[in-house]
């Protein structure tokens, strides 16, 4: 033998194979070896590199350190100062993207303080891949402080949930969840890691390509075409998978195609039709019998994206009018399941669209559906919501990107503000309070070159309000407009519409400033309290470079429910 050979073959790690021959020197052996294998977290980096996450979103603790010591360069950690925040902008930065975020959390805290950011996640199909923190494994069967069950508690919430048995299986654990998250309905998944893990060997895991586009049946589809071309008076229901599918341009040929009205879905999560377009008729109403009731002059229906309804207020009624052709076109198992009526399809809504579009007559209409334009607002004291949007619609650049949480105002906020640019409009479906603010600042993070604008209400606003100090940090420019009102309007309002009565305890919000706390955090902030002053602290604010906060005065809601008025008669709750 030869000196400095080795009289042994060499052999993978762990497979038992000789990969390379008798005469393989030791230095060319561990040449070979580094390029195979390292630590779990250099693994890890690798895999979230090749998959397009390098921005971090996460709120440290003592069971993440060995993860996020000497991050890699090329990587980009945007903290927050609470799990919700931290998973809150995950979500609206991959919304806006249309790709998976990363998250990492702390411990049992990750299923406390931020569970309800995951379940917003889950229900407005964000691709999030949060990890969080777990006990060492050493001293797991213990049960230390800081021990975590998380990812047996978010398990509803996520479309999976792991703690790798080993080590070694971590960085191919993430690589599972990154391609499910993608997979439609896109979504969160949970990945529970011990503090020890990040420094065992292990191989190295290649991110492979995956499809992401499911077709539906063409025969379904050929059922919707051939109701449609048998159709006098067809209607499309627009809804928010619309544009996780890119299916924008499509739905919007398609409804040109055959002169279909078009209404938006009840309390919509985004808006996927150009809101000025003259087929567009405005939204659902989130109760049986008054949606019931807007669709009763159209004989065939086909909601694209979105479920067959959602609901607020329980109204009885039928779900459609008895002999109406209802048809759904989803990309979710679990909303075609959950449908109380017509015939679901599973599928991708750009091709789905496409496919009827070309497959079906193209349909001429002489005169047009008429549609309600609402009333110009005055500019009263205190201002009403209605005149605040008014004046925002008409200040905002027409890219603005509109996040939502206003629960009270909602209705007056779908009437006054018009965007007819894709990926123009955020808001949450889960009635979770605290969605606004992170989800805002994840999408100006996204988007830099357009301006986030987040009307919140006062109430809604202090679910998750140290996101306002990440926005300073990361200098996102979102302007955020508070509705101040000093109660919990959106109750009251419920509260009316139900015919409960008032007598509420905790309805009313005294007591706080918000330009002082947004200015704690470091924030640009002003009050406004009289109308002739709002379009010129509008107009200063899209003009500055930086983030920033109004406070506007406006008036309590009057006695709707998410834009509905007492005139739907609703049950009486006594």
């Amino acid at each position: 033998m030869k000196p400095g050979r080795s009289s042994a073959a060499a052999v993978s790690p762990g497979s038992g194979k000789k990969w390379y021959n008798f005469r393989t020197s030791r230095r060319e052996i561990q040449q070979i070896r580094s390029l195979t294998v390292s630590t779990v977290r250099e693994a890890t980096y690798q895999v979230l590199r090749d998959s397009g996450m390098t921005v971090i979103f996460g709120n440290p603790g003592s069971t993440e350190i060995p993860f996020l010591r000497d991050m890699p360069a090329d990587f980009r950690y945007v903290l927050a100062l609470h799990e919700r925040c931290a998973a809150g902008m995950g979500l609206g930065y991959a919304l806006a993207r249309g790709k998976a975020a990363f998250v990492n959390l702390h411990s049992i805290a990750s299923a406390g303080n931020g569970l309800s950011a995951l379940i917003d996640a889950f229900y407005c199909h964000a691709p999030l891949v949060v990890t969080t923190g777990q006990q060492d494994r050493r001293q797991i069967l213990a049960e230390p402080f800081l021990v975590s069950r998380a990812a047996e508690v978010v398990k509803p919430y996520v479309k999976w949930a792991c703690e790798p048995v080993r080590a070694e299986d971590v960085p191919a654990a993430i690589a599972r969840g990154y391609y499910l998250a993608m997979q439609p309905p896109m979504g969160p998944v949970f990945i529970s890691i011990p503090m020890d893990d990040w420094n065992h060997e292990c191989p190295a895991v290649a991110v492979r390509e995956m499809s992401q586009t499911v077709l539906a049946d063409p025969a379904a589809l050929d059922a919707v075409v051939h109701a449609l071309n048998a159709s006098r008076n067809p209607v499309l229901v627009a809804g928010a998978q619309i544009e996780e599918d890119g299916g924008w341009q499509e739905v919007l040929a398609l409804a040109e195609h055959l002169q279909a009205d078009v209404y938006q879905e009840p309390i919509a999560s985004r808006w996927t039709f150009p809101r000025t377009h003259p087929l567009f008729q405005g939204g659902l109403l989130p109760a049986q019998r008054p949606l019931a009731e807007q669709l009763a002059a159209y004989d065939t229906v086909v909601v694209l994206g979105a479920p067959i309804f959602l609901y607020y207020a329980y109204v009885p009624g039928n779900p459609i009018k008895p002999g109406t052709r209802l048809f759904q076109i989803t990309n979710s198992p679990l909303d075609a399941s959950a449908a109380l009526a017509g015939s679901s399809v599973v599928g991708n809504l750009a091709k789905a669209a496409h496919y009827i579009r070309t497959h079906s007559k193209a349909r001429e209409r002489s005169v047009a559906s008429p549609r309600k334009e609402p009333p110009a607002p005055q500019p009263g004291y205190p201002m009403t919501p209605s005149y605040l949007f008014s004046v925002l619609n008409r200040i905002m650049p027409r890219d603005s990107v509109i996040c939502e949480e206003c629960p009270s105002s909602k209705g007056d906020l779908d009437r006054y503000l018009q965007t007819d640019q894709p990926g123009s409009f955020y808001s949450v479906r889960t009635g979770i309070l605290g969605f606004g603010l992170p989800a805002a600042v994840g999408l100006q993070l996204a988007h830099p070159h357009r301006r986030v604008v987040c009307p919140v209400g006062d109430g809604s606003i202090q679910y998750s309000i140290q996101a306002l100090w990440t926005a300073v940090q990361c200098n996102a420019p979102v302007i955020f407009i508070v509705l101040r009102n000093a109660d919990y309007s959106a109750l009251k309002s419920f509260c009316d519409f139900t015919q409960v009565g008032r007598n509420v305890h905790g309805m009313d919000l005294p007591g706080m400033d918000m330009v002082k706390i947004a200015q704690g955090y470091g924030m640009t902030a002003q009050e406004v309290d009289r109308p002739e002053d709002l379009e010129a602290v509008l107009k200063e604010a899209f003009a500055s470079p930086g983030p920033r906060l109004i406070s506007v005065t406006v008036a309590k809601a009057g006695p709707t429910c998410m834009g509905m008025d007492q005139s739907v008669n609703p049950p009486n709750y006594r």
